[in-house]
């Protein structure tokens, strides 16, 4: 066995600071890598050496960190390098310990064409797929098309016919090069009213491979997962065991070392599951199976990164309560799940619940990454009481200066169809929406402020005034201690009131009430024919230029901001009169990019 003293991890934001916290409970020596960007961010000041690097994809520049720092293991967390073969193997060839698979079962098992070959090798159903190059008009339309590399809903797109296919392989070829540095795409059956159901797999070096249970993922939009939950609601016990059973003989059948997760898709309307992939990493959910099955798993993956069997067997595992985790994402969830950037000014988390996020009051949010700002993960004894716990949490979670999903989630975790054990499929956000709260409450809960910052001369609620060439003063109040609350207004609601407006943060939705007589700036005004920017981000594509003719719905051009990607389109028929956005060019939200004029009869 090899002792491991300190620990480099490869990663930044929330799972560094995760990795840390079992470190610094276990004695060891932490290291982070961080970029410019990145210099005083919240993993960096929690770790007890921080190192420079270009980028966190650069895995030389990563590698000769670990080596300055005297790190004894990396740990890749997950994205960026944390599934790149080349990189795993530069590490146990440095001598430093890879905490993960090793390198050939990166190869094997982290790349999805792979991976389906030792499926299907090892007797384990996979989802029926076609050959990228056949003939699209003989495929069995939906399909799916999806990046090969890489993982988190990253180059996927649902197909329905042939005519949209080469569009759809386009996109997920650029979003896969751009995330995982590899184009290569499959094509296989989309399956329309799937449940997304993992095993989260434990292999050491002495050949031992257990499971620690099922994880229910079918909360997806646009197959990113929203919330997570472990155990899996509402499967039959011979089901769920055959599930185990087949991720188990799998991993073994490779010789899987580590932690890992095997993913699959049941098919809601026969009762058929398939192996969609393996992740050869730690999950951004891992926190539900953690308290499910009364491990750390990143304790469990330091032990057998330094040659220590498993501290149990699959019988000596007991499985717990209920846990639900929750991503809060910078984006405008009832506008259209628009990323968003700004000033997080006041960032409050709940109490009540395990919060795992590198997110506090006054930090700048940037579009550079991905837009998950946290997790909020609860449990109970049974999933009605993890339910009811989450909705609670959410409702003390508050973020002002941007907006982000926290009041959708709760929203949706508060739903009818949410609360029904495994009633959401994996394209059921994709086909419904998720009504908006109501504002009224939110409204006079504003009003009341307004009026008591602007009527007493000092206190928690006092406003500074007018300032001339400057912001007034914005006083933040909470409302956790009844004896400062104003009436009726519950726990967990934060605001920010100034001369003119309110933001505040209720049930986690953000507000900002603005008075009609307000002399304030409320940005760019477009007119019916004027595409602006709907969110910060970069130009990847212009496809029309000044004086061209185009039709209704059009694509005009496509801007990217945290890895997503938004095609602007013409609003009707007519010609560009104006361009004013170039390929590679970074805008600003609500920056004027097309104007078409409208064609008359």
């Amino acid at each position: 066995m090899n002792e491991i003293r300190s620990v480099l991890v490869a990663n930044r934001g929330e799972i560094a600071r995760r990795v840390f916290r079992t470190c610094r409970e276990l004695g060891i020596r932490t290291v982070a890598v961080h970029t410019e960007v990145d210099a005083d961010a919240l993993h960096v000041r929690d770790a007890d050496v921080a190192i420079l690097v270009p980028s966190y994809l650069d895995g030389d520049a990563v590698l000769a960190a670990a080596k300055e720092a005297g790190a004894d293991a990396i740990h890749p967390g997950y994205g960026f390098l944390s599934e790149n073969a080349g990189f795993a193997r530069a590490v146990t060839g440095a001598g430093i310990a890879w905490i993960g698979p090793t390198p050939e079962v990166i190869e094997q098992m982290g790349r999805k064409d792979a991976a389906r070959d030792l499926a299907v090798a090892a007797g384990v159903p996979v989802v029926p797929s076609y050959d990228v190059d056949d003939d699209p008009a003989t495929f069995a339309y939906p399909v799916l098309a999806k990046a090969a590399a890489g993982g988190g809903g990253k180059g996927m797109r649902v197909v329905r016919s042939a005519a949209e296919l080469p569009e759809a392989v386009a996109a997920a070829k650029r979003e896969a090069i751009n995330a995982f540095g590899d184009d290569t795409i499959l094509i296989e059956k989309y399956v329309e009213r799937g449940r997304h159901i993992e095993v989260q797999v434990l292999g050491d070096t002495h050949g031992h491979v257990v499971h620690l249970g099922t994880r229910e993922c079918s909360v997806q939009r646009r197959h990113q997962k929203v919330i997570e939950e472990a155990p899996a609601p509402a499967l039959a016990d011979d089901l769920r065991e055959r599930i185990h059973a087949s991720a188990v003989a799998l991993s073994a059948s490779v010789g899987y070392v580590n932690a890992g997760t095997i993913e699959y898709l049941l098919d809601a309307a026969t009762g058929d599951f398939y192996f969609l992939e393996m992740n050869t990493r730690l999950q951004v959910e891992h926190p539900v199976t953690e308290i499910h099955s009364g491990t750390d798993l990143v304790a469990l993956q330091l032990a057998v990164a330094a040659g220590e069997p498993l501290p149990f067997d699959q019988a000596g595992l007991v499985f717990r309560d209920h846990a639900l985790e929750a991503r809060i994402y910078a984006e405008d969830a009832f506008g259209g799940f628009l990323p968003q950037a700004g000033t997080a000014a006041v960032v409050s988390w709940p109490a009540r619940a395990r919060v795992d996020h590198a997110l506090e009051s006054g930090q700048v949010v940037s579009t550079s990454y991905d837009p998950m700002l946290g997790k909020v993960i609860v449990s109970g004894p049974d999933r009605e009481a993890a339910r009811r716990a989450l909705v609670a949490a959410l409702d003390e979670t508050a973020i002002l200066g941007l907006t982000t999903n926290t009041g959708f989630l709760r929203e949706l975790a508060s739903s009818e169809v949410f609360a029904e054990p495994g009633g959401i499929d994996t394209a059921w956000l994709d086909r419904n929406q998720v009504p908006a709260p109501d504002p009224a409450p939110a409204r006079q809960i504003a009003a009341r402020l307004w009026l008591d910052a602007h009527s007493e001369p000092s206190g928690p609620f006092a406003g500074d005034g007018f300032r001339m060439g400057g912001a007034p003063a914005a006083p933040v109040v909470e409302f956790d201690d009844p004896a400062t609350a104003a009436p009726r207004v519950p726990a967990g609601t934060v605001a920010r009131v100034t001369q003119h407006q309110v933001e505040l943060a209720h049930h986690g939705q953000r507000y900002v009430f603005t008075r009609p007589d307000a002399s304030t700036d409320h940005g760019v005004a477009a007119g019916d024919g004027t595409i602006v920017a709907p969110m910060p981000g970069t130009v990847l594509d212009v496809r029309v230029a000044e004086g061209d003719t185009v039709t209704e719905g059009q694509v005009l051009g496509v801007v990217e901001a945290m890895k997503m990607e938004l095609a602007l389109k013409a609003p009707y028929d007519g010609t560009v009169a104006s361009v004013g956005a170039s390929t590679g060019q970074q805008v600003a939200l609500g920056a004027v990019l097309f104007v078409v004029e409208e064609a008359h009869a």
